[in-house]
């Protein structure tokens, strides 16, 4: 990365994000922080719009007066920059869970003659809860097949229906190489369903280049959109035609203000639709993917590298703490994990010096690194902080020990 490069990204850590002072983030992964926009724009939005139209939002409102009704497409198209998908492909609203229940069984539809699920053991619990309940539903004799992440894809054969992937593992950040694997579907028949919640705004994807069927995510995360924030969902422009939506919503509708009582599903990406668009949130998310605006994903990436691999060096060279993430920057995404016995404790004796990440079970601690905001002296110092307390056992105090219900 070129130094002009570090340089924006230094100024955009303190122009464009509200951070505490005297506070690391490294929990973006977790939870991004808010943008400094997103009050007045949130603001602007109940006064000047929800205050003043009225129900004429939905025609007039939106930062451009394009009409809050459009919103999930044109925040679609915006996230799916990001991601390399093409325009029309891609659409906000509803939740993670609720996307990966709709790709999956969209792809399900297309292979009618296949029983298989696969996917990994490192997938996040709630797509394999979504995946177990959707197949049950369905009663077709489905099954969903759960095998180690190095075990994929030599799995793969034509029994697979749909290869049913997190791209970046949640607890470890080991990161599937999503064009081969995207191939060997193809290769065999199958479809793809892509999970991003860990990727979007935080390592290069190019679902186009890889052809991948259907993508999912979140807004939350490295896209910084704030708690609860919209998830989104991709489809392939081909499936984008054809593909039968499981939830067929109002707005998911050829025309949804003729109130006809049979379902007609929505041209392109539009039939993904369901409810009504969180329309104040996404007055937020607005804000959050302003910051992307004239920012490269593989820039991001290279000085994402760069904070991960210096912290993970001072941390491992000052410290016997294992480390759970593959050791290759280039098949990770951008955080870190490493392992501790008392992990929880750890971390929280971490946060109460300002440096803020978080724990996963069993004994994970866990930091995501976002160049939009994190600089190289922020991780180094949190690296140092770290260290000594590992060193010095400071994490052994009752008020560090008792867990809370949000790890």
């Amino acid at each position: 990365m070129k130094t002009s490069s570090i340089a924006m990204f230094e100024a955009l850590a303190l122009d464009a994000f509200d951070l505490p002072e005297g506070v690391t983030y490294l929990d973006g992964n977790s939870l991004g922080p808010l943008p400094k926009a997103a009050r007045a724009r949130v603001d602007s939005m109940l006064k000047e719009e929800w205050g003043k139209l009225l129900i004429g939002g939905w025609n007039a409102g939106g930062a451009d007066g394009e009409g809050w009704m459009d919103q999930p497409l044109i925040q679609g198209d915006r996230i799916g920059h990001l991601i390399g998908a093409p325009k029309g492909t891609t659409l906000v609203g509803e939740t993670l869970s609720i996307r990966l229940y709709q790709a999956l069984a969209a792809a399900l539809s297309l292979r009618p003659d296949r029983k298989v699920v696969l996917t990994d053991s490192g997938n996040f619990p709630s797509d394999l809860y979504m995946a177990q309940a959707l197949l049950e539903t369905l009663g077709q004799g489905h099954e969903l097949v759960i095998v180690e992440p190095e075990e994929v894809a030599d799995r793969i054969g034509d029994d697979v229906a749909v290869l049913m992937l997190t791209h970046v593992d949640y607890r470890s950040g080991r990161m599937h190489d999503m064009a081969a694997l995207t191939k060997a579907a193809h290769d065999i028949g199958a479809l793809t369903v892509w999970d991003l919640a860990h990727s979007a705004g935080a390592v290069v994807v190019d679902l186009a280049g890889c052809e991948a069927d259907f993508a999912v995510g979140c807004t939350y995360k490295y896209l910084n959109g704030g708690p609860g924030a919209p998830a989104f969902i991709h489809a392939r422009e081909d499936h984008c035609e054809t593909a039968r939506p499981v939830l067929a919503g109002w707005l998911g509708h050829a025309a949804p203000f003729a109130f006809e009582q049979a379902y007609r599903p929505g041209p392109g990406i539009s039939r993904f639709r369901v409810g009504t668009p969180p329309i104040v949130q996404m007055a937020a998310l607005e804000t959050a993917l302003d910051v992307f605006d004239g920012v490269e994903m593989a820039d991001i990436r290279a000085r994402s590298i760069a904070l991960s691999q210096g912290f993970v060096e001072r941390v491992l060279d000052k410290t016997d703490l294992q480390l759970a993430s593959d050791p290759d920057p280039q098949k990770r995404g951008s955080q870190i994990s490493l392992h501790h016995a008392e992990g929880y404790a750890v971390m929280q004796a971490l946060i109460a010096r300002g440096v803020v990440g978080d724990f996963r079970a069993p004994d994970i601690l866990r930091f995501g690194f976002a160049p939009l905001y994190n600089s190289r002296a922020d991780v180094l110092s949190a690296a140092d902080e770290l260290a000594e307390i590992v060193a010095s056992e400071a994490w052994n105090r009752p008020e560090f020990l008792t867990r809370k219900a949000v790890t």
